[in-house]
């Protein structure tokens, strides 16, 4: 059986990205140093911190997992990882200028110069390697010959596109049916019939049940180098935030876990806490006229507050402007507004469409007891219900409800007279939930103000 045929770019390729990222580095410095000097010959000074700095990336770079193969992994995904470890580096550089009180002698629009030529620079260098190997990848070279395993022929086929794993450095040389490896195990012909694909890694696209047909397979090859991969089937089982973790020391699968969660979860409250803080004393004054025009138009409070739901289930009071009359609900229900309430008063009408009755609900988030982005908590009557008729629906809850979410910005929005406009809503939080990151967050926040003014579906 072959053993791999490819070199892992991770052992062949790494020292030489990482020194064309140095080179990168001190290139960026040179220019830098011209734009805002005028000449590109630097002193002594500027060379050391060129060279720290360079060094100082490559270690970045190593720690988060730059410089590992990333063969059949996005693109994207490793151009935000290369960010993440530019800033990362950045970060420290300043601290140690500040903390060497050694900041006043190097120019802030040299570093600013330096670190954005950098990052261009690195940016464009692995664009262009991506398209070239996927040039490569499309004339059949440099590409790791797989074998599948699978109960299911059909599922393996819907799962693996042969064109996309191609594009992503995989070349797929045979299906093999679960029974005829039962065969071969039970023969101990294992290594002896798949040496006859040369071949460089095995791939099991199998359901958790057959755990013990898995383990016979890697017993099987234990003679062999090939890599062993297995593919989980999860058909039929919903999954949010699904990663392999390590827990005392064994490997666990999350089907279900929150992203606020460690790092993630202080950055989000930082995050929340920052945008509210200065929200609030933005909105103060027009939440001042609003109170005062609320009060005259209609008796009653100013402030709507009802229990719902947060993070993890517990209940929270939420903030609202009074957008109806008082009135008095029956046996506890929640009747959700609809157009042409009569019901909603004549200010409310107004805050309900330009959803300015949403904004005490920053006091909310200053408080800790919602983000700015997530999703929207609903009335405690409508989790009871929804519940039991929408699978998942009470993992909204692993985060902090949010002002605003991804379900707001794509029109789900406004009355749930129907179970699929919930279910829509519902699939758009989980989406959320599994796809968090600052960037998305802002999306969301830009979107929303675009949208405040245009949203058919509030009343």
């Amino acid at each position: 059986m072959a053993t791999s045929s490819t070199p892992s770019p991770s052992s062949s390729f790494a020292p030489l990205v990482a020194t064309i990222d140095v080179a990168t580095v001190i290139l960026a410095s040179m220019v830098a140093h011209w734009m805002r000097f005028g000449a590109a010959d630097m002193s002594a000074k500027f060379e050391v911190l060129t060279g720290g700095t360079a060094l100082l990336l490559v270690f970045c770079l190593t720690i988060t997992g730059v410089y590992n193969s990333w063969r059949g992994r996005r693109l994207l995904t490793l151009l935000k990882r290369y960010t993440l470890s530019l800033l990362l580096t950045t970060a420290v550089l300043l601290a140690f200028l500040v903390f060497t009180k050694t900041a006043i002698e190097f120019s802030r629009l040299w570093l600013a110069y330096l670190i954005t030529i950098t990052w261009c620079g690195s940016i464009l260098y692995r664009c262009g390697h991506h398209l070239c190997l996927k040039h490569l990848r499309s004339s059949g070279k440099n590409l790791r010959s797989v074998l599948i395993v699978t109960s299911d022929k059909h599922h393996a086929e819907m799962l693996f596109d042969t064109q996309e794993m191609q594009l992503s450095g995989y070349q797929l040389v045979h299906y093999v049916h679960t029974s005829e490896v039962e065969d071969w195990i039970r023969s101990d012909q294992m290594i002896a019939e798949l040496g006859k694909y040369s071949i460089d890694e095995v791939w099991l696209d199998l359901p958790l049940s057959m755990g013990g047909f898995i383990k016979d397979v890697v017993y099987g090859l234990r003679h062999a180098t090939v890599d062993i991969r297995f593919f989980p089937d999860f058909d039929g089982i919903q999954l949010l935030n699904h990663k392999v973790s390590s827990i005392l020391g064994h490997y666990a699968i999350d089907i279900s876990c929150t992203p606020m969660s460690g790092f993630n979860r202080s950055l989000k409250r930082f995050e929340d806490l920052l945008l509210s803080t200065l929200i609030c004393i933005l909105i103060t004054p027009p939440c001042l006229v609003i109170a005062l025009l609320i009060k005259i138009s209609s008796p009653g409070p100013v402030l709507f507050k009802q229990y719902r739901n947060g993070r993890d289930g517990k209940r929270f009071k939420v903030y609202k402007f009074r957008s109806m009359d008082v009135h008095q609900e029956t046996d506890g229900t929640v009747t959700q507004a609809t157009p042409n309430d009569p019901r909603v008063s004549r200010i409310g009408n107004f805050l309900r469409r330009s959803s300015l009755d949403e904004l005490p609900q920053f006091f909310n988030v200053v408080q800790g007891r919602m983000s700015i982005v997530g999703p929207r908590p609903h009335a405690l009557a409508h989790n009871e219900y929804y519940m039991d008729l929408i699978e998942s629906y009470m993992w909204r809850h692993k985060v902090k409800p949010g002002i605003t979410g991804l379900a707001q910005i794509r029109g789900y929005r406004g009355l749930t007279d129907t179970l699929e406009k919930m279910e829509r809503r519902v699939e758009c939080d989980l989406e959320y939930i599994n796809n968090w990151s600052l960037w998305l967050d802002l999306k969301i926040i830009i979107l929303t103000v675009f949208s405040l003014f245009h949203n058919k579906n509030a009343f």
